[in-house]
């Protein structure tokens, strides 16, 4: 049999044909194989072929022959994700704020090559997300590499930030300067990454939509701060911080009604304690940041969740509800 043109690729493509054409429920026979390869200027007989599917272990390629009739077929038997682990993977991509539409498509189309041909239509799934607009900034992914990479080496970040303004344009923040951060960690928090660093200038823990930073550039100044992070935990910080937005931090008492436990108890964990006050009703202590979004918050709840105390905290919702009504007198 004369040699194709491609010999030194035949392994190579025997595995792309292989991980293209064969699933659990599809298969190929070895006359198709040996077509598939001359497709790719290849020439292989059915010994060599025996062989190389055997070596594709080693590539950790499990291939499995079964009868069917009076040949074998041929078929992958397992790859690194299931096909319903990639269906969850491309529903968060989809459902993600802040991956943009040309990146959603283009991580999918890679997550497609890691199933079959007949597979891969499967994870062109549709998924629907009240009040989704995906966000607009390409730089967020390089944003993000730079962050993790300068946290790596222990250095400060510098960046622009910016907002849009009436006319849908980027406006830097502050005429353009410069923001000096340590970075300490990413939060995600309502469909947003947010980076939490310190600021030396105020002194403060700060945090950051990583959409909004352009420019970022790691700088040779060591990161700053870390007794103040030290004592922060993370996931603590932004459940007690309604939409990443800060305040003073409060304990405070809501009365809530007993249809509404589900929703204490995805705002602020299955720990939270919730004391029984009447047939419809239970008291819980939540410790928060006190902002105008936490106002929002239990404003958006309705009837069903009034706070109890502080006082001080309970008066300035007040005030908040009677000037927001107010505006619309």
């Amino acid at each position: 049999m004369p040699r194709g043109t491609n010999q030194k690729f035949k392994l190579y493509r025997l595995a792309q044909i292989m991980l293209e054409r064969t699933d659990e429920e599809h298969y190929i026979t070895m006359p198709e194989i040996i077509a598939a390869l001359e497709e790719y200027e290849i020439t292989a007989d059915r010994k060599s072929i025996y062989n190389d599917l055997r070596d594709l272990e080693v590539l950790g390629i499990e291939v499995e022959g079964e009868p069917s009739g009076n040949r074998y077929h041929y078929h992958v038997v397992s790859r690194p994700f299931e096909l319903p682990e990639l269906k969850l993977l491309v529903d968060a991509i989809q459902s993600s704020k802040f991956i943009t539409e040309r990146k959603t498509n283009a991580l999918i189309k890679k997550l497609e090559k890691m199933v079959s041909m007949y597979e891969a239509g499967k994870l062109q799934r549709q998924v629907y997300v009240s009040g989704r607009i995906k966000t607009m900034n390409e730089s967020i992914y390089y944003t993000v590499d730079a962050i993790h990479n300068a946290i790596s080496e222990n250095k400060k970040i510098r960046f622009q930030y910016f907002q849009w303004n009436v006319k849908k344009e980027m406006e830097l923040r502050h005429n353009g300067a410069w923001y000096h951060v340590s970075p300490w960690g990413l939060s995600w928090d309502n469909e947003n990454y947010y980076l939490v660093g310190y600021d030396a200038g105020v002194q403060q823990i700060r945090h950051y939509r990583v959409d909004k930073m352009l420019h970022i550039q790691m700088s040779e100044e060591d990161r700053e701060g870390k007794e103040y992070l030290s004592r922060l935990n993370m996931a603590d910080y932004t459940r007690k911080s309604f939409g990443m937005f800060g305040g003073r931090e409060r304990e405070v008492k809501l009365l809530v009604e007993n249809n509404l436990a589900g929703v204490i108890i995805d705002r602020f964990g299955k720990d939270v304690m919730m004391i029984p006050a009447d047939e419809n009703h239970f008291t819980v202590n939540v410790t928060v940041r006190v902002s105008s979004q936490f106002f929002g918050w239990i404003f958006s709840l309705g009837e069903g969740v009034k706070i109890l105390a502080p006082a001080d905290v309970a008066a300035q919702m007040k005030e908040t509800l009677a000037r927001l009504l107010g505006q619309y007198e």
